[in-house]
């Protein structure tokens, strides 16, 4: 992981480090609003003056305004990264393959091999570039914002939402490295396939078709083990956000009962755990997809594009 961040940053290190700086500022805001909503909220009632209200929800506003705009840049910059490196990884694949003056493995490669590299895994591996490191930076700084925000105003509820997002990072960390296994098996499986469509011929049509056939059911065995494993991570996150729910509402209530609290921070708290589980799944997703996709960066980098790579860097 360090080799594949580290090359990264040699080939766009610059324009990482605006997004970098945009990501903070939009992590920076995710907590406004909640202060809006808990002053609003707690100001309602017949001594509310208009102008204060008016006021507040102007103020609001404004906030997601700018909010979403340094989003809009953000994403339309990390987007451009994104598609430059996948232009960036086809023309070194196809320059390797045509270089005469190397002996290179992707020279080796069948015609479908090489398709299925410059079309589907470049296009994986350069879209992730474009958010290697603005999608964690705002995702764990939005964390940080809002648990922080809720920690300072109430920390029993800030500590609880600490206590429902942790386990959730072990669960994948658990179930991630099993998902790994079966993605770079099932790229290997699908290589094989399109090379063998390729080149399949009249004299061998017979055992070229079952070779493909018994690699798609290889592939749908493989996809089918990813879905299980997936899918109960999903499941035992979304059990882990009822639980988070449903205890907000019921340490609020007792810390409303006992005066220690009220109802505007009970509702910023809920909104807050709703900000966090949004991030804080992008960043479970982002790991998930990291791990897959530093998989395919070694299978094309082990075609022998590294010397080729890192003139280009």
């Amino acid at each position: 992981m360090i080799r594949f961040y580290a090359r990264i940053l040699r080939a766009t290190g610059k324009v990482q480090i605006l997004l970098v700086a945009l990501s903070l500022v939009v992590a920076a805001l995710a907590a406004v609003p909640l202060q809006f909503q808990k002053d609003i909220i707690n100001s309602l009632g017949p001594d509310l003056e208009v102008q204060t209200l008016l006021w507040m929800c102007g103020g609001y506003l404004v906030v997601i305004v700018v909010t979403n705009i340094f989003k809009f840049i953000l994403n339309y910059r990390s987007n451009l990264l994104g598609e430059a490196t996948i232009r960036r990884i086809r023309a070194a694949v196809y320059e390797a393959r045509h270089d005469t003056s190397q002996d290179l493995a992707i020279q080796k490669q069948s015609t479908g091999t090489i398709a299925t590299i410059i079309s589907a895994e470049s296009e994986e591996v350069g879209r992730f570039v474009g958010q290697a490191l603005a999608n964690p930076v705002v995702q764990l700084g939005t964390l940080v914002s809002v648990v922080s925000f809720v920690a300072a105003t109430q920390p029993y509820l800030g500590g609880f939402l600490v206590a429902v997002v942790v386990p959730q990072a072990f669960i994948v960390l658990l179930l991630q490295e099993r998902v790994n296994k079966r993605v770079k098996e099932r790229t290997i499986v699908l290589r094989h396939a399109a090379g063998t469509l390729s080149e399949e011929n009249l004299a061998e049509m017979e055992a070229a078709q079952q070779a493909v056939l018994d690699d798609f059911d290889q592939i749908y065995e493989t996809r089918r083990g990813i879905f299980r494993l997936k899918l109960s991570m999903k499941f035992m996150m979304n059990i882990l956000s009822g639980i988070g729910l449903v205890g907000i509402l019921m340490i609020g209530g007792f810390l409303m009962m006992e005066g220690r609290s009220d109802i505007g921070t009970v509702v910023a708290s809920i909104s807050a755990l709703e900000k966090i589980n949004g991030p804080w799944r992008l960043l479970l997703n982002f790991y998930k997809e990291l791990s897959s996709v530093r998989v395919k960066f070694d299978l094309i980098v082990g075609e022998g594009l590294n010397a080729k790579s890192a003139q280009k860097s």
